[in-house]
């Protein structure tokens, strides 16, 4: 079987339409890293490093300098043994899940593409069409308020808002003005972890009737703060974590606090080899799925929907950052309609490619 012959690495640059502002941040512009995994027969996978500094404070050069260091380690692994060589790249790159991220997707890219079969079908293509929510990014109300209507006219149910990092009232107000521009929508309030308990648990009750209209909380309290967590559940809210976990023992500690319904997946945060075992452990554990990522082009988004559809079971998705892009370096991969993600049409690996 081929063995892993050469890693290329290209820095990629992406202008973002708008700030993607969160609590603890903003991007205007996506230092992203691609890598290329050449094997010894000729196949060769890709894979993408989307590092967000404000959620960890990883950068590219944390991601590049990794792969780096750990060149000559993987290096000459066996593509086949891809569970062996995922343990390797594990030990390797444990402080950059970025870069181990990148490295697995280009293995298992690889790997697929050698077989004939996507990586759809790999993960067990259960489910070919997703439907992905829109981030209303942190702003004024007004800004709210457009976003959601341009996300309503372009066939979005469910908005996803950035809050926290201002006042309660500043948050509420935006929240209002998307609720009113986008009257059937439901929504995902995400404060990546800037609340305190109280903090959570008076903005969700102040949203009075607004509250029928929302899905998720998602990651309210501080990510090692899993009683506050389990506070917000018992105010009401469906939790989702994010933050809080990365790792299946990281689950296993959410799970034994209480502290949240739904498991946010994100390959960036775990590596993919990772993220499919937390979703594993999940939904042994009986949580729900979400699956989600950081401000990643199609490449990344792709392999995390060919992970979601495949597994099946995600009710809640969160894959809309390729719309935040000024430009698309890549082609392939899931076909977007709206707010619909096909993977039907994908029939070798992920499916991405550089365009030409």
């Amino acid at each position: 079987m081929p063995r892993v012959a050469e890693l290329v690495l290209r820095r990629l640059d992406l202008e973002l339409n708008e700030p993607f502002g969160i609590a603890t941040g903003a991007q205007t512009l996506a230092e992203n890293l691609l890598v290329e995994l050449r094997c010894d027969d000729g196949t060769v996978g890709i894979g993408e490093a989307a590092p967000f500094p404000a959620v960890n404070g990883e950068t590219r050069a944390h991601a590049e300098a990794a792969l780096e260091a750990a060149r000559d380690t993987l290096v000459g692994l066996e593509i086949a043994h891809w569970r062996a060589a995922s343990r390797v790249a594990a030990d390797a790159l444990s402080s950059t899940p970025s870069a181990l991220c990148a490295f697995e997707t280009a293995l298992l890219d690889a790997l697929t593409r050698h077989a004939g079969i996507s990586l759809f079908a790999f993960f067990g293509g259960v489910q070919a069409e997703l439907e992905t929510d829109i981030t209303l990014t942190t702003g004024d109300a007004a800004q709210a308020s457009e976003q959601a209507s341009r996300a309503r006219a372009s066939g979005f149910s469910v908005l996803k808002v950035k809050i926290g990092g201002a006042p309660r009232e500043h948050d509420l107000g935006r929240l209002r003005s998307a609720a009113a521009a986008a009257p059937d929508a439901r929504f995902v309030l995400d404060a990546n972890a800037s609340l305190t308990e109280k903090e959570a648990i008076g903005l969700y009750e102040a949203l009075g009737p607004l509250r029928e209209r929302v899905l998720l909380f998602e990651q309210p309290t501080a990510k090692d703060d899993l009683e506050g967590l389990a506070a917000v559940r018992r105010a009401g809210a469906v939790v989702a974590a994010d933050e809080s976990v990365r790792t299946r023992e990281d689950l296993a500690r959410v799970v034994l606090a209480g502290a949240a319904d739904v498991v946010n997946v994100k390959i960036m945060k775990s590596g993919l080899v990772g993220a499919l075992d937390v979703a594993l452990a999940a939904r042994a554990m009986g949580l729900g799925l979400m699956i989600g990522g950081m401000v990643e082009t199609r490449l990344a988004m792709s392999t995390s929907a060919c992970l979601a559809g495949g597994l099946g079971g995600f009710s809640y998705v969160d894959l809309d950052t390729p719309m935040f892009l000024k430009r698309d370096p890549f082609e392939g991969g899931y076909r977007d309609a709206g707010n619909k993600l096909s993977l039907a049409a994908i029939t070798s690996g992920h499916g991405v490619g550089l365009r030409s």
